[in-house]
C-alpha cells in the first residue's frame, strides 16, 4: 500500500497538485498528506462536506441525484472529486463517501464507501466493502484512496495515468 509520502512525492516528481474532497473520512485524507513534509508544494485544500447538501452547494454534485439516492454512491463520488478539482484549482482531486456505522445510511451497508480521483475530465471510482468499526473503516479508506491517487499519479492505472 502507497502511504502518503509516496502520494506527495509522486505529485511532486509529477508537478501535480491535489485536493480532496471529504465526507466519510472528516479531513483525514488531507491530514495524512498535509503531514508529509514538503506537502505545501503539492496539497492545495480540502472541503470536509459532510452534510449531504454541502456536496451540491459547495461541490456542485447533482442536488437531484442527491435527493434521489443520497449521498453513498459512485456518481457522488464521482462529481465530488471533480468538483473540488474545480473550486481548488486543482490537478488532482480526491473524493471519498460512504458509511462508516455504526448504522447503515441511504440503504447501503456500513462499509460501503467509494473513493474517487479525478485529473482533468477523466476520474477513476472504486467501491469498497470495508468491515470493521467506524474507526478502521474510515483508516482503511484513507490508505485505499492514497493507493489510488499513487496508482492514478504514478500511471499505473492503465486507463487514467496523470503523468503523460
Amino acid at each position: 500500500m502507497s502511504t502518503a509520502p509516496e502520494v506527495v512525492a509522486a505529485l511532486v516528481a509529477a508537478s501535480r497538485t491535489i485536493a480532496t474532497a471529504e465526507s466519510l473520512t472528516g479531513g483525514l485524507v488531507c491530514a495524512a498528506l498535509t503531514d508529509v513534509p514538503g506537502a505545501s508544494a503539492v496539497v492545495r485544500g480540502s472541503v470536509v462536506a459532510y452534510a449531504t447538501e454541502l456536496k451540491a452547494q459547495v461541490l456542485g454534485v447533482d442536488a437531484d441525484l442527491l435527493a434521489a439516492g443520497g449521498a453513498v454512491q459512485a456518481e457522488v463520488a464521482r462529481q465530488m472529486a471533480a468538483g473540488v478539482c474545480r473550486v481548488l484549482s486543482s490537478d488532482v482531486g480526491v473524493a471519498t463517501t460512504g458509511v462508516a456505522g455504526p448504522e447503515p445510511q441511504d440503504g447501503r451497508a456500513v462499509g460501503t464507501v467509494f473513493v474517487a480521483v479525478a485529473f482533468e475530465d477523466e476520474v477513476v471510482v472504486r467501491e469498497l466493502a470495508l468491515t470493521g468499526d467506524r474507526a478502521s473503516i474510515r483508516r482503511e479508506t484513507v490508505a485505499r484512496v492514497l493507493e489510488l491517487v499513487a496508482g492514478v499519479v504514478g500511471g499505473t492505472e492503465d486507463s487514467h495515468p496523470l503523468d503523460r
